[in-house]
């Protein structure tokens, strides 16, 4: 029975999917809330990803230094925090940030207007709530996420550079051609494709989970909480799984 149910929840997933991408494609376009939603997605996560990768950059320099310098290759630490942040901290950070703050917010609105029988209106009234409600929140954060790990890799850069410049003084020339020798091109298309997948993760499961809310306001808070928990393992399952085709292209 269990496994019954198990399979039904799979369908009704890939029937949601389908249906994204059928609304996608499908003009007219909510253009207007789409940029709205960009908006939102930036301003709701843009101070606590600034603070939250800066403090990274400082502790990951700082924890990183004693291992580099034990081996007296103590100048390629801003070497390896580059990479380090370009390649994955920074995306995961930006990732699991967005999946609480975002992931709560649109799994809990989307479960408040369901429960409050607001999309049975909008359906009823011959509006498309699929796509206002839906489509554009998952466009938003999907292209909204490689933006702010672009931003959050340059906080954590920062970051390292104040821990490295208050260890040995290195002027923020020296440090910056350290970086730009070790970062390719590869490492910076990756982590924008991968932040990508991982803003449609958060925006899907989201919109899913709230769109498919019950139990009247219970059923809020269950949405918010499985937003949140699905997308956080999703974006590790994702990270994964784009680090092992990834490194094909290293070889």
């Amino acid at each position: 029975m269990k496994f019954k149910l198990f399979l039904a929840k799979i369908a009704d997933i890939h029937k949601f999917v389908s249906r994204f991408f059928k609304n996608a494609f499908l003009p007219p376009f909510e253009v207007r809330e789409i940029l709205h939603q960009c908006y939102l997605v930036g301003n709701r996560s843009l101070f606590l990803i600034a603070f939250t990768s800066f403090l990274a950059g400082i502790v990951f320099t700082k924890q990183s230094r004693p291992s580099l310098a034990s081996f007296g290759a103590e100048s390629w630490l801003p070497s390896l925090v580059s990479q380090a942040v370009v390649r994955s901290l920074g995306p995961l950070i930006t990732g699991l940030i967005c999946a609480g703050k975002l992931g709560s917010n649109i799994g809990a609105e989307l479960a408040s207007m369901k429960v409050t029988e607001q999309i049975d209106a909008m359906e009823v009234s011959g509006t498309r709530p699929f796509s206002y409600l839906v489509v554009s929140r998952v466009v938003a954060t999907t292209l909204m996420l490689p933006l702010l790990v672009v931003f959050a890799d340059v906080m954590a850069l920062f970051g390292s550079y104040f821990m490295v410049n208050s260890i040995n003084g290195s002027s923020f020339q020296l440090f910056y051609t350290e970086v730009s020798a070790v970062i390719t091109l590869l490492d910076i298309n990756s982590s924008m494709i991968k932040s990508a997948f991982f803003g449609f993760v958060i925006g899907i499961v989201s919109c899913y989970a709230g769109y498919h809310s019950e139990n009247g306001t219970t059923g809020v808070g269950r949405s918010a909480n499985t937003a949140v928990v699905v997308s956080m393992i999703l974006i590790f399952v994702v990270d994964l799984l784009g680090l092992q085709i990834i490194n094909l292209f290293r070889r």
